[in-house]
């Protein structure tokens, strides 16, 4: 109720001014009809009355050049709150008006297409917004729109297209979108069996933006499926310089393709080199694992208290518990075995990712983020109990 207060106060700003400016001398020394309506609008309003004051604020305004702006608002407070065929009507008079000036029109279609996004009708919509880029008026909001329909709509060639003219025009760097939009194209051309096509789609993601981790998971992916595991680990260690605090993503494809190429001593030593502030728990335990392999249990487990440390964490508790659990059922084993369960219970229920935009989280890492529909605004989280 409070919201819409504030949404009504510019329509009854204007529709006061109008009346001002409009009103003759018999009706303002009288208080005429017009001047009645709007200060009884008025008392709806200030009474939280909306719904009576919006009906009073459009039959008192007729549509004429010094009303459009009030008709404007009007068919705006209705697509907020949610009354979308009222806007488009509203919208719709308006256009049909010959009196229009240019810049009274073009910002009527912008409206009108606003309305018809917010009801799901993207090609009537898109069709307006071009119609608006094509006049050269308020350029900026329609390829915004524009945008946001192409997403939708996953035509990420003409979503590319339109980022591009925003960035040109408006000096925002798109640069990530556009990574992200051609990751998109990349996925398509995958699964339709293109692997050249995809290739091409990943290289000009990296050239939009050379930090985008997703084009080299990706490249990382195609690679490894082609049995290219040299060129799968080109690929996924080269995000330690793109962002290191993502390296646990792809730290389980990273293992195998060692593995596979019988160069786990590389593996090991490259986890060594991983900045020493993006070494979180899952380089750590993938570093015990490999001392595991090479020196035993308790050459491993000196490691892993000697990191703990430095970087201490729930999950690098828990799997210095789990070294500490023998078979014997003593107490002590029984206490440690009761701690590892409790671990794991929490551990299981907490998200592993985080919007840094909106704050949404989740298990599973989104590329846009489901929230707030931000591109690469999800990482992992970091902490006692993250990474």
């Amino acid at each position: 109720m409070v919201e819409l207060f504030w949404l009504l106060l510019p329509v009854a700003a204007l529709s006061g001014w109008w009346i001002g400016r409009r009103g003759t001398g018999r009706h303002r020394a009288n208080g005429g009809p017009l001047r009645q309506d709007y200060f009884q609008g008025l008392n709806y309003l200030l009474n939280e009355q909306p719904d009576k004051a919006i009906e009073v604020f459009t039959r008192m305004v007729q549509v004429d050049s010094d009303t459009v702006e009030t008709h404007l608002a009007l068919g705006n407070l209705f697509r907020r709150r949610g009354e979308v065929d009222r806007a488009i009507r509203i919208h719709q008079n308006l256009i049909a008006r010959p009196t229009l000036s240019r810049d009274q029109r073009t910002y009527a279609l912008l409206a009108l297409g606003e309305d018809y996004l917010r009801a799901g009708l993207l090609d009537r919509a898109e069709s307006l917004f071009q119609e608006v880029v094509d006049l050269n008026a308020h350029v900026e909001a329609a390829l915004r729109s524009l945008l946001e329909i192409y997403q939708q709509e996953k035509e990420w060639d003409r979503a590319i297209d339109v980022a591009e003219r925003l960035e040109a025009r408006t000096g925002q760097l798109m640069r990530r979108q556009v990574a992200q939009f051609h990751c998109e194209l990349a996925e398509r051309e995958r699964d339709r069996g293109e692997i050249n096509n995809a290739r091409q789609c990943l290289r000009r993601a990296l050239k939009a933006d050379p930090n985008c981790v997703r084009a080299s998971v990706l490249v990382g992916e195609l690679e490894r499926s082609l049995g290219n595991h040299e060129g799968a680990v080109e690929a996924l260690t080269r995000i330690v310089q793109q962002d290191a605090e993502f390296l646990p993503v792809v730290l389980d494809d990273l293992g195998e393709s060692y593995a596979v190429l019988d160069a786990e001593d590389r593996f090991q030593r490259f986890l060594a080199a991983v900045p020493e502030q993006a070494r979180g728990a899952s380089v750590i335990l993938r570093q015990t694992e490999l001392v595991r392999k090479r020196e035993g249990d308790e050459a491993a487990q000196r490691f892993l208290v000697e990191t703990l440390r430095r970087h201490p964490s729930v999950r690098g508790l828990d799997q210095l518990i789990q070294f500490n659990l023998n078979a014997d059922g003593d107490a002590d084993s029984t206490e440690l075995s009761v701690l590892h369960d409790l671990f794991s219970r929490l551990l299981q229920d907490k998200p592993m990712y985080a919007c840094h935009q909106c704050g949404f989280s989740a298990r599973a890492l989104h590329w846009q983020c489901p929230g707030c529909r931000s591109w690469a605004s999800i990482r992992p989280i970091r902490g006692v109990e993250g990474e």
